[in-house]
């Protein structure tokens, strides 16, 4: 009986749907392209045969209320396929080289890009999702259809979540919230967002969800006569302006009433005592002559005024957004918005199906600029939950707009600093950047941006990005930047290195490393049992193997055994020479922070590379004590870049000392990155002051105009 029940209801909701389904399909698509739909939805019925949903349908009811929305959208015939056919591979004995062979390869891309990937060995449940999301973004950076069909499927899932335990619930919906609504912010599909942020704030805060409802419900009729006097005020005043608009009253959705009580910890009463109109006109002049209107009207309220037309979202998105003080001192907030751009808002990338008009064209190049900086992320991404990170970044904007020194508007989330400044701008002035200047103030990289602030990259050919970054930079371009060079970079780097120290090394057994015979080194590479010449290079660099080790095994022509760290203890006779340009496999140690111009060794560190200390340094004389790794080294008579040095003042307790001194090395184009008081009493502090200069004579500069200062009593420069 119960089966018979059950056969019953899905034969009169798979009916429904289908018509319906068909009904739509009539007004945009010709019959032969229909009846390949309904062949899909025929096959697909056949494959899902006894499967059924939680709710008691048969499972082909969810893929044909997928392909309805679809169709709602106008989505092509491809996508109303692939819709349908969107779960038969994951769910079915179907596989993707059937389904591929019998509709084609856009079909069976489509689904292959919302098909889940099964548990993946040896990794855990938030690897395997990430991998599935990454999966999903890497598809629809291909077609924009993935994610059209992704979200579609999404909506009706959470549509029909009341018969889901509530733990699942939870995760679905949390999923959603985390994933698929920010992507739909993303494509400015703001209609299917607010859907699912209302669906999925109904099944995490069920209890909130009803009181909220209820509350909106019962004091709904006593705005009433509000809302229409103002609406009627302002179409009035439109009207004398000649202006013709459509305007209309719009209330906050739960979910953003219940968000806007907790980010400002106010009562439901303060928020819905907040009034909202929307008016549309026919083109963009419209908008500010409706903007001065408005605000003639009624007093606009300072600081609440934005222009997203002059200064488009990221997402696409377009209008005025102002704040008035209206009738009987209400707030009123208006958006004020073409036709076209209400379209775009509302539809997002649909709107390429949607409508046929140039009202989505720079809609669809932005994101296509999107997808093309999701594939440069993924690229660089060490794994999925790296790219899940990034792209968490990229979905959660809130924007500021900073300018060039040309004028020119650079959009950023909010937190952003000079670094995603600078990638923003192009990815190699990123990599060059080594300082900027706010309204033509000097300023360290790692400074916070606000909103109109005039922006200057300062580069530097020597300058590269630093590990450091990472914990600074928030934007994806930016973080994706530092990670490709600091991923690819550094082997680059230590082959670099390695060459020049077994140059030197065979120098010095008066061999040139240009005149070895590649058949020589072919067997030396064999015998050690090392794949290529340049990862060779790059264990000498990184101080996994010596030098000079090496070159004796090239001279002695004698490769019976693998040439290992301890192997020796010899030194070259010739120093290495630091150019100051060899990056993270040259590190100059932080207890003594050597600099260009003094007397300096370096030891081998394997792995990392070469370790540079000042000569006088206790750290170093032990490590020449202790390490038979040590080599000589010097620095290069053209070095470039700033280094960074400690000094140690002791300086009168006075107020504007401190101000004084950060005048003086900033006059000498020297930079503060660092400052400690080491001890203070009322009459003098001593200090800690980490300097960036250029070389020895620089700082020496610095220090003697320092001790011009009256106030210094000692200055020293502390190497370790």
């Amino acid at each position: 009986m119960t089966q018979m029940l059950r056969e019953s209801k899905k034969q009169t909701t798979e009916d429904k749907l289908i018509h319906s389904l068909k009904s739509i399909l009539k007004s945009y698509l010709d019959s032969s392209q229909i009846n390949k739909i309904i062949s899909a939805y025929e096959y697909a019925k056949l494959a899902h045969q006894g499967q059924f949903r939680k709710s008691g349908e048969a499972y082909i009811c969810h893929p044909l209320s997928v392909a309805i929305l679809l169709a709602e959208m106008r989505m092509d015939m491809h996508g109303i396929i692939a819709a349908i056919l969107h779960d038969v591979v994951e769910d079915t004995l179907i596989t993707q080289e059937e389904l591929t062979l019998k509709f084609g390869k856009q079909v069976g891309r489509l689904v292959d890009g919302v098909t889940k990937l099964t548990k993946i060995d040896g990794r855990s449940k938030e690897e395997t999702q990430a991998e599935n999301v990454r999966k999903m973004f890497l598809a629809m950076a291909v077609d924009l259809r993935v994610i059209m069909v992704k979200l579609a499927d999404r909506l009706h899932n959470m549509q029909t979540l009341e018969a889901m335990p509530r733990a699942k619930k939870w995760r679905i919906a949390k999923e959603t919230v985390d994933i698929y609504i920010p992507i739909a912010n993303r494509l400015n599909m703001n209609e299917m967002r607010h859907r699912l942020e209302l669906l999925s704030f109904k099944s995490m805060y069920p209890l909130r969800f009803k009181v909220l409802k209820a509350s909106i419900k019962k004091v709904r009729g006593n705005r009433k006569e509000i809302i229409q006097t103002i609406e009627n005020s302002i179409k009035n005043r439109l009207k004398e302006m000649g202006l013709e608009c459509d305007v209309k009253g719009r209330e906050k959705n739960i979910p953003s009433i219940y968000k806007k009580m907790k980010r400002k910890k106010i009562p439901f009463s303060d928020v819905f005592d907040v009034y909202a109109f929307r008016i549309f006109t026919e083109n963009i002049n419209s908008c500010y002559q409706v903007l001065g209107g408005v605000h003639n009207l009624y007093t606009p309220i300072p600081g609440r005024f934005k222009d997203y037309i002059a200064l488009v979202k990221a997402n696409g998105y377009q209008a005025l957004h102002t704040t008035l003080s209206g009738p009987y001192g209400v707030p009123i907030e208006i958006q004020i918005k073409t036709h076209d751009m209400h379209k775009i808002s509302e539809s997002g990338i649909a709107a390429h199906w949607l409508y046929k008009d140039d009202s989505r064209q720079n809609f669809q190049a932005q994101a296509n600029e999107w997808l093309r900086e999701l594939l440069e992320m993924q690229e660089s991404a060490g794994n999925s939950l790296e790219f899940i990170e990034n792209l968490k970044i990229d979905l959660f904007p809130q924007e500021i707009f900073v300018f060039t020194p040309q004028e020119g508007v650079i959009k950023l989330p909010r937190g952003a600093t000079i670094v995603d400044f600078a990638y923003a701008i192009h990815t190699d002035i990123g990599m060059r950047c080594n300082s900027a200047r706010i309204d033509k103030q000097l300023v360290p990289l790692q400074t916070q941006l606000e909103n109109g602030m005039t922006v200057e990259v300062i580069t530097a050919s020597w300058a590269r990005p630093s590990a450091t970054w990472l914990n600074y930079a928030v934007t994806a371009k930016a973080r994706t930047g530092i990670r490709h060079y600091l991923k690819h970079f550094k082997k680059r780097e230590a082959a670099q290195l390695g060459k020049r120290l077994l140059e030197q090394s065979l120098h010095d057994l008066d061999l040139s490393f240009d005149e070895i015979p590649e058949e020589k080194i072919e067997r030396l590479l064999l015998a050690m049992q090392i794949p290529s010449l340049e990862t060779l290079l790059e264990d000498i660099g990184l101080g996994n193997r010596m030098p000079f080790l090496v070159a004796k095994r090239i001279k002695q022509d004698n490769f019976c055994a693998a040439i290992k760290l301890d192997d020796g203890d010899e030194n070259t006779k010739v120093p290495l020479t630091i150019k100051g340009t060899e990056g993270m496999v040259v590190t100059l140690a932080r207890c003594c922070h050597p600099i260009a111009g003094d007397s300096i060794v370096g030891y081998f560190n394997a792995g990392k590379g070469v370790v540079v200390h000042h000569h006088a340094c206790r750290n170093s004389r032990d490590v020449r004590k202790k390490q038979a790794t040590w080599l000589d080294v010097k620095w290069c008579d053209d070095v470039i870049g700033e280094f960074s040095t400690e000094i140690r003042l002791e300086v009168k307790n006075q107020r504007g000392a401190l101000a004084s001194i950060a005048e003086i090395i900033s006059k000498l184009d020297s930079n503060i990155e660092n400052m400690t008081v080491i001890s203070q009493d009322d009459k003098v502090s001593i200090d800690s002051i980490t300097l960036s200069v250029r070389d020895r004579v620089h700082l020496a500069e610095v220090m003697r105009e320092l001790k011009k200062l009256s106030i210094v009593l000692k200055l020293t420069r502390i190497k370790a």
